[in-house]
């Protein structure tokens, strides 16, 4: 068996992964960083079940951003979460910019 070892959130967890050497041999070949696809896998899950939230992902993932998420998501085929909380919000900071008028 190979063991693949993953550190999620500073070390506060790790999970260990026992592959049989055949699999093992497959999956490395197929996508290299075995413990970065395993945490993606993670995180995509976890948001596409609403667990993890999208500055959580950003965290999770070290993005520098919200459109790094964004992207990840998108390459992942997940829907983006965005309620109509989040628009009136995104509203009211195009106002208080000055993008849209105060209508």
């Amino acid at each position: 068996m190979h063991r693949y070892g993953l550190d999620l959130v500073k070390s506060s967890v790790h999970l260990t992964i026992d592959l049989p050497p055949d699999i093992s041999d497959v999956l490395q070949g197929r996508w290299g960083d075995m413990s970065r696809r395993a945490l993606e896998a993670v995180a995509v899950e976890a948001y596409r079940t609403g667990v993890l939230s999208e500055s959580q992902i950003e965290r999770l993932l070290g993005f520098e951003n919200r459109f790094q998420v964004h992207a990840f998501l998108k390459e992942h085929h997940v829907a983006y979460r965005y309620s109509e909380l989040d628009l009136q919000d995104d509203l009211a900071t195009h106002r208080e910019l000055g993008i849209l008028s105060n209508r």
